[in-house]
């Protein structure tokens, strides 16, 4: 006789078993009650027939086999939530959910005017959006539309090329009218620079005649959009997009001393461009980058 395979809730609980720690905090991320975590638990390590988890004072602690069993449990998430969007907008086009994925600059900065917009005309589509730098994999759909700063390799993706976005040095009005502009790269070595703290993106920073450190600067943070938010509140003088620096009146520091630029992409897996909804939205996108990249220009 063959044995059931354990349903999707046992699996469900046990991920969020590892991801909280506890039955108790599991229970209240799913809403359920802590007997039933456990019970899923149980029933889970019955059908497998391993432990999971051991208990200590700091709360559950995942055993081997748990760890080797959770990233096919976090697959299984990632592919229920891409059937929960598919069928949210099942029945009529123009609604349901797009989960879309940016870098944090793009997604934090340059997106949110292109949703609002996109909001106002298609209000009955739900819209997701996760900020990370790294490039989320759209062929295990852990995304419907992703926005790229590199061009995708994968054949089953289909991608529009939106064009190029400049980088170059900044600094707010007020800081300069305070400090000075530096006029040579050894006068910019003497101001306040924003950079990062762990994460060195010096394969950007070739073209400059000096080497790059965390001990270049006098504000340190891996986060994209914190280092901006210093930059636009005049700690010193960093390195930004120029469609920003327009739009937030910064002005630049030794124009054509950094230089680099970035490709953009919209993209999306192939399956998805029978969804309207998914076109919609790719369009959307697509057309407001264009726009976002065209400002960059005198």
């Amino acid at each position: 006789m063959k044995t059931a395979q354990p349903g999707w809730e046992l699996y469900r609980s046990f991920l969020a078993v590892v991801r909280e720690g506890s039955l108790s905090g599991a229970a209240r991320a799913l809403g359920l009650t802590q007997p039933t975590i456990g019970r899923h638990i149980d029933a889970l390590e019955a059908a497998l027939g391993v432990s999971l988890f051991t208990r200590s004072q700091a709360g559950l602690i995942a055993s081997e086999g748990a760890s080797l069993l959770l990233p096919h449990a976090e697959a299984m998430a990632i592919a229920a939530e891409a059937l929960q969007r598919a069928a949210s907008g099942e029945a009529e086009g123009d609604r349901g959910t797009v989960r879309i994925t940016a870098s944090e600059m793009i997604g934090g900065e340059v997106l949110p005017s292109a949703l609002a917009a996109f909001r106002e005309k298609q209000p009955r589509i739900v819209v997701e959006l996760m900020l990370s730098n790294r490039s989320e994999d759209l062929l295990r759909r852990e995304a419907d539309i992703a926005v790229r700063m590199v061009r995708p390799s994968q054949a089953a993706l289909f991608a529009r090329k939106i064009g190029l976005v400049r980088f170059g040095f900044h600094a707010h009005p007020r800081y300069l009218k305070a400090h000075g502009t530096p006029k040579t790269m050894t006068e910019l070595l003497a101001h306040p620079l924003i950079g990062f703290d762990k994460v060195s993106p010096v394969r950007r920073l070739e073209g400059l005649n000096f080497p790059i450190s965390r001990d270049l600067f006098a504000f340190r943070c891996d986060s994209d959009l914190g280092q901006y938010a210093a930059l636009r509140a005049g700690f010193g003088i960093g390195v930004c997009q120029l469609g920003l620096a327009r739009r937030d009146k910064l002005v630049p520091v030794l124009p054509g001393a950094l230089h680099f630029q970035l490709e953009t992409w919209v993209v999306m897996h192939e399956d998805l461009k029978s969804s309207r909804r998914m076109r919609l939205m790719f369009d959307h996108l697509a057309e407001h980058l264009r726009a976002y990249i065209a400002s960059q220009s005198d």
